[in-house]
């Protein structure tokens, strides 16, 4: 048994978020000390097993601003991580293992003590930023360089797919890339398997015909994850299905919602516009930040999944629409195209073709059957929570038992 701190910006509800709670969760069913360190922990904007006392969190630095008049994002995200990280090594009890993720920057600091730090990258964070003027590019250079020397220091790094692993050798050209070990996130199915199933009218709160077809997306409401292409689809629907067909359909649009980002509250305005515009208004529910059960319920309850983002680093909503033995269309780009299988699974699909392909699954649930069975199939071989956690408790085991020799 090993004692493992996990730290992590903001335990709010997001794919990192998930990543890492089920991380804890696979390291705690093989009997280490797990226990969080975060700077920020909203119990009503949270994923369950972080307040229910299944982890110890503690929260360091919530006083220190997250940004300076709408600015410097970055640099308020670093001091807050190595603030955090300098609790850990100058509390009393060090832990073996630091599991860090998101923030580079307080790797140096946390080896100082600590006598492993694992990071996983998601994305490296200078490939997400836009840059948009010249004074942006001088901000973003010595962070740059900072994330990319940082992250280099850590003991094991883990990549979430191998289209992050490409991104990860392109962007860090001083680090040897072939070092990183690619760890799919996985879901905690054995949440899945004993939630209690609401009713999708329970979820809506709202009486429905019993041959409706639900499409359903799940993603934060930000803007990178194109959830407008959801409700474009549905409107584009009118013309390629018949008014009996298309009367049936409704489009549920689910995701974190933290009214504290600007960019979530203008994006959710943004959608609803768009969706009056469009016409689609009365067949689109809403649903900001929605309770784990709640999750799950429409999951299972849905009849296809969209999933929008172009380019996405690896995305968990598709891994959890397989495991329900749901049909998904995403887009065809970056991780969905390690997990979606092509005519087999769901659809990969550019832009503008995602209504196509939805048509062709509302009107043939045979197929929707197929594609969900033959997804649940994929799922268990090759992405089972099991094997998501016998891999990273074997890694980090091996690096540390080197470590102490």
């Amino acid at each position: 048994m090993v004692r493992v701190t996990f730290l992590h910006p903001d335990l709010g509800i997001g794919g990192a978020e998930r990543l890492v709670v089920d991380a804890a969760l696979a390291l705690k069913h093989h009997g280490h000390d797990v226990n969080f360190v975060t700077s920020h922990h909203d119990k009503s904007h949270c994923f369950d097993e972080t307040k229910d006392g299944t982890f110890e969190v503690t929260v360091v630095g919530d006083w220190l601003p997250r940004h300076v008049f709408g600015r410097f994002f970055a640099i308020c995200a670093y001091f807050r991580m190595m603030y955090a990280a300098l609790y850990i090594i100058l509390k009393g009890d060090v832990p073996d293992i630091v599991f860090c993720d998101l923030v580079s920057a307080c790797i140096p600091i946390l080896k100082l003590r600590v006598p492993v730090v694992v990071f996983y990258c998601h994305h490296p964070d200078q490939v997400l930023t836009s840059y948009e003027s010249q004074l942006k590019k001088l901000y973003r250079a010595p962070i740059n360089y900072l994330e990319e020397i940082t992250t280099g220091l850590a003991d094991k790094v883990f990549v979430n797919s191998v289209y992050t692993k490409s991104v990860y050798k392109k962007t860090f050209k001083r680090l040897n890339a072939e070092s990183t070990e690619v760890l799919c996130p996985s879901i905690n199915t054995a949440f899945f398997d004993r939630v209690h199933i609401l009713t999708m009218e329970r979820v809506l709160d709202k009486r429905m015909l019993s041959d409706t077809c639900f499409l359903l997306s799940i993603n934060r409401y930000e803007r990178k994850k194109e959830l407008s292409t959801a409700i474009e689809a549905l409107a584009d629907l009118k013309n390629l299905l018949s008014k009996e067909e298309f009367r049936k359909v409704y489009l549920i649009m689910a995701g974190g919602y933290d009214k504290r980002v600007e960019e979530n509250v203008e994006y959710y305005l943004e959608l609803n516009a768009l969706a009056d515009e469009l016409g689609v208004a009365s067949k689109i529910f809403f649903l900001r930040s929605p309770t784990d059960i709640e999750k799950v319920s429409i999951l299972v309850n849905c009849d296809v999944l969209i999933y929008t983002p172009p380019n996405e680093h690896f995305g968990i909503v598709p891994l959890e629409a397989m495991y329900a033995s749901k049909p998904v269309v995403a887009h065809d780009s970056g991780g969905p195209k390690e997990s979606v299988v092509d005519g087999i699974t769901g659809f990969l699909v550019e832009k503008t073709s995602f209504a196509e392909k939805l048509a062709v699954l509302i009107k043939d649930e045979s197929l929707r059957r197929q594609f969900g069975e033959a997804g649940k199939n994929v799922f268990l071989e090759k992405f089972s929570f099991q094997a998501f956690s016998e891999k990273l408790n074997s890694s980090i085991l091996d690096v540390y038992d080197k470590k102490r020799r």
